[in-house]
């Protein structure tokens, strides 16, 4: 009788226990409680991707292109489109950003099939409300080059930018001028639309995040806030160096850029000054928006340290409204339309012109007259001519 009593308690007790998980899981908060119990058991996340944002659909892992496969390859007739959002929905947050050996141009242009020939994008599906130009300095660095563009180009369409990516290359072998190369694209670019944002991007950096968006403010924007070599923090308050932003506006305000840093150092800073100087100031996304992996490498050949940036630095207030795109000498050497970019290559000459002067022709050596040993005077060749030796005996008589 005692055995089948407690049988009847436990039977009541597991019932009970039933009763009262679903009335918990029927209330309003069951989701909640049912994250949290799932949390309870899970395993830890040790990708590293647990605090990312994934408000857009299709997010996976932060995969720079998981959310762009559903976007249609036929553009719509302008007039009928709509502005895209103001805040894009394809926008995902931070990006995992890795750079795998074998990647080639041929794979990420296989990847964005809706890239047209010289690296020219458009929504497909809304008119963009902001037409970027992302210029590049460049020199013997494609390697770079490729991880750049495998993933600038998606990160800008989840932007739901009308955008264009110009390569401003470097001819020969002088020294490098980053400063020089930006006034060149800034006006290679105009020429070809009617830009109202301007980037300029060192090729060795790649945005982590795209709520870093490529739109410019109403003042020049230093969108490379934290870069992994300086710890994901603002290395001093004036730096404004990597990836900035200027409207043709702006650009106009400060003289452009300087053109006489040649070698590495000191171009920066000087743009920074030349923002103050035009009566604006610096804006910035947050640290933790304006993140960027820098690709390892050492110190490009013919890019060596500028050993005169301090005393050219110190000088900015004097020369930026004589060094800038209004003094930018040089010549276009040709214009390629890439499938994912337009490569301008151009000539910037050197430190002395764009055409220096030739360097003067070496004196030639001066030989002195032989010694001739005193042993009295030198008899004449046993078979000199007659006319000769008159000759020589004349100019002795003289």
């Amino acid at each position: 009788m005692i055995g089948i009593q407690s049988k009847w308690r436990y039977l009541f007790m597991f019932l009970g226990i039933q009763l009262v998980v679903m009335a918990l899981l029927s209330r309003e908060g069951y989701q909640k409680r049912v994250s949290y119990f799932i949390r309870i058991f899970r395993k830890p996340d040790t990708t590293g991707l647990s605090g990312r944002n994934h408000t857009a659909a299709g997010i996976a892992g932060g995969d720079v292109y998981a959310n762009l496969s559903h976007l249609s390859k036929t553009h719509g007739h302008g007039d009928a489109m709509p502005y895209c959002p103001k805040t894009s929905p394809l926008i995902g947050g931070p990006i995992h950003v890795s750079f795998p050996s074998g990647l080639t141009l041929a794979e990420v242009q296989r990847k964005n099939p809706l890239v047209v020939r010289g690296g020219r994008y458009r929504p497909p599906d809304c008119e963009a409300r902001h037409r970027t130009a992302i210029i590049i300095p460049h020199r013997h660095r494609e390697h770079h080059l490729k991880f750049l563009l495998y993933y600038l180009h998606p990160f800008l369409q989840r932007q739901q930018l009308n955008y264009g990516i110009y390569v401003i290359h470097q001819a020969g072998n002088y020294t490098f001028n980053r400063a020089k190369l930006m006034n060149v694209g800034f006006r290679e670019a105009m020429k070809e639309e009617d830009w109202n944002c301007l980037f300029f991007h060192d090729v060795d950096l790649i945005p982590e995040d795209d709520r870093n968006t490529y739109v410019c403010d109403s003042n020049p924007k230093h969108a490379a806030i934290a870069m992994d070599k300086f710890g994901y923090k603002l290395p001093y308050k004036m730096y404004f160096g990597g990836v900035s932003a200027l409207t043709p506006l702006h650009y106009l305000k400060m003289n452009g850029f300087p053109n006489n840093y040649w070698g590495w150092g000191g171009e920066d800073d000087d743009i920074g000054v030349r923002v103050t100087l035009g009566g604006m100031y610096i804006t910035r996304p947050s640290v933790k928006v304006g993140r960027y992996k820098m690709i390892k490498h050492k110190l490009d050949k013919g890019n060596d340290v500028n050993p005169k940036r301090f005393n050219m630095l110190a000088k900015t207030r004097q020369t930026w409204k004589s060094d800038g795109m209004n003094t930018a000498e040089y010549e276009t050497i040709s214009r390629q339309y890439m499938p994912l970019y337009t490569n301008i290559t151009v000539n910037i000459g050197t430190e002395a012109g764009l055409h220096p002067p030739p360097p003067p022709p070496a004196k030639a050596a001066v030989k002195e007259p032989a010694q001739v040993p005193a042993k009295g005077p030198a008899k004449p060749p046993a078979k000199l001519k007659e006319g000769h030796a008159e000759k020589k005996s004349t100019l002795k008589d003289r």
